[in-house]
């Protein structure tokens, strides 16, 4: 494969379930690929290339929009079974029989369902910032998340700033340098999602997030070596829905790092990137 990065890679096409999905593919082949399942409106743009191109070095990466999502056609469906569907049919679209998932907040609820529904396609499982069905503070928004997303940026992606990050000037000083990557590409880049994407994404958090009995009994069928990952203080997704998901699935470790919110992997990509490595390379009972 020819050596791309975060920047350069191409954006490609793959026509399944009569939708063409975009995607990039890059990094080592050779070996299980990674697949990046993004947030709450995000497109492939909005990942940290400290994050990608730092799995890139070891093994090959890949990142897509879902149905629906910016150069991707179709639209975005209401439930987060459906999405997990559709990420499947991407995933075999490109011919793979093995990967490894990571998943992000709204990614993350997806990357779930997708390594329940195809166990023997998911090898392991990566997922930050996010939480089960039925979760604290999972029925809708959380305030905090509403009043960050309902207020309006002299700059735009400042928004990121308090989604992703704590107020300490530590935090926020990662957060600067976070966006200063998140723009390095400008060839290529990905349009931003339409105003379509929003109700329909909100509708399928809604769903996931209703009260319903024994919520975390699904988790049970998550069989795969899974990692959790979030900030010690996050205020989209509540960090104790880390350790409900970590208590619950029955093959799972805990990471939570210190003074970060919701976007912890951006705020430590070189640990986030260590710490997820050595994971993904563990060769325990064969996986």
């Amino acid at each position: 494969m020819i050596q791309h990065s975060h920047q350069t890679a191409p954006t490609q096409f793959v026509d399944a379930v009569g939708i063409q999905f975009a995607y990039r593919r890059f990094g080592k082949s050779g070996g299980v690929p990674l697949v990046f399942n993004m947030h709450f409106t995000g497109t492939m743009d909005h990942w940290d290339p400290a994050v990608t191109d730092g799995f890139a070095r070891n093994r090959e990466v890949i990142l897509f929009n879902n149905a629906g999502i910016s150069s991707s056609s179709g639209a975005v469906p209401s439930s987060i079974e459906e999405m997990a569907a559709d990420a499947a049919a991407f995933v075999r679209a490109l011919g793979l029989t093995k990967v490894d998932v990571l998943g992000f907040s709204l990614g993350g609820l997806i990357a779930q369902m997708l390594a329940i529904a195809e166990p023997k396609l998911v090898r392991r499982l990566v997922l930050v910032g996010t939480g089960p069905r039925s979760g604290e503070g999972m029925a809708t928004l959380t305030p905090k998340a509403q009043e960050i997303f309902g207020a309006s940026y002299e700059e735009p992606d400042n928004l990121w700033l308090r989604v992703h990050f704590t107020p300490s000037e530590r935090s926020q000083a990662a957060g600067r340098a976070f966006l200063k990557r998140f723009r390095l590409r400008s060839d290529g880049r990905d349009p931003e999602v339409s105003e379509e994407v929003a109700p329909a994404q909100l509708e399928a958090l809604e769903k996931w997030g209703a009260p319903r009995e024994n919520p975390y009994e699904y988790l049970k069928k998550l069989t795969q070596p899974t990692l959790i990952v979030n900030g010690g203080g996050d205020v989209i997704i509540y960090t104790v829905n880390s350790f409900i998901l970590q208590q619950n699935i029955p093959n799972a470790q805990l990471i939570l790092y210190p003074d970060a919110n919701h976007g912890s992997q951006y705020q430590y990509p070189e640990l986030f990137v260590r710490h997820v490595s050595m994971f993904l390379e563990e060769q325990r009972r064969g996986t």
